[in-house]
C-alpha cells in the first residue's frame, strides 16, 4: 500500500517528510541496544511482506503490511524500522519511491505507533480477550493506513476523492487477514519468547 512517485503534491510531500523525520527521531531515542536485533528482524519481515505486490487502483498497491505487529512489539521504534524497510522497497523493488518516502512513512508507521499506544496495556489480558485484542491490532493498523493513504491522495488532488470508498473496500480483506496473522503471530511469540511483547517503550 504505497503512494507512487508523482502523485503527492509538494505540501503533502513536505508535511509527510517532516512528520516522518520527527517520528524516526523519536523512534531512535527509544531504540535500545537490546531491541536492535528485534527491530532489524521486524524491518526485514515488513520488507519481505511487500514482495507480494498487487495493484488495486491507479497509484495504489496492496500487500501484507504487518505494521500492526511491528508497532505492538517495537512501539515508537516502529518508525525507523518501517522507514528503512520502505527505503529498501523503493530502491530494490521500485515500490513507492524516494520522494514519497516521507508520506509513505506516515501512512505506514503512524498506524503502527497508534495501535501500540491504544493496545500496549491490553496485551496482559488473558485468553480469548487477548486474541480479540491482537486481531484488532492488525485490523485497525491496516484500516488507519488505508485512511491515511486516502487523505494524502485527496490532499494532493481532490479528484482522488471518488476513489476513496474503492480503496477502503479493496483493503477490507487485507484488514481481516492482517488481524488473523497478527493474532496468531502474537500468540506464538507469547509461547516461545514472551519478553518480546514487553520491550515496547
Amino acid at each position: 500500500m504505497h503512494i507512487t512517485e508523482g502523485v503527492a503534491s509538494l505540501p503533502v510531500l513536505i508535511g509527510g517528510g517532516l512528520i516522518t523525520v520527527s517520528g524516526v527521531a523519536v523512534g531512535l531515542t527509544r531504540l535500545t541496544q537490546k531491541k536492535i536485533i528485534v527491530t532489524a528482524l521486524l524491518a526485514s519481515s515488513f520488507f519481505v511482506s511487500s514482495l507480494i505486490h498487487v495493484p488495486v487502483a491507479p497509484a495504489v498497491s496492496l500487500h501484507l503490511l504487518l505494521n500492526g505487529l511491528v508497532g505492538i512489539i517495537l512501539g515508537w521504534a516502529a518508525f525507523p524500522a518501517i522507514v528503512v524497510a520502505l527505503m529498501l522497497s523503493a530502491l530494490i523493488m521500485q515500490h513507492g519511491g524516494i520522494t514519497v518516502l516521507g508520506v509513505n512513512g506516515v501512512v505506514m508507521a503512524v498506524p503502527a505507533v497508534v495501535v501500540y499506544l491504544l493496545f500496549r496495556n491490553q496485551l496482559k489480558k488473558p485468553g480469548k480477550i487477548k486474541k480479540i485484542i491482537t486481531f484488532f491490532v492488525g485490523f485497525i493498523a491496516v484500516l488507519l493506513t488505508a485512511i491515511l493513504l486516502v487523505l494524502a491522495m485527496v490532499a494532493s488532488d481532490k479528484s482522488f476523492l471518488a476513489m476513496a470508498p474503492v480503496i477502503i473496500i479493496f483493503h477490507l480483506p487485507n484488514m481481516i487477514i492482517e488481524g488473523i496473522v497478527t493474532m496468531y503471530v502474537v500468540g506464538f511469540i507469547e509461547k516461545v519468547q514472551p519478553e518480546l511483547l514487553d520491550q515496547s517503550v
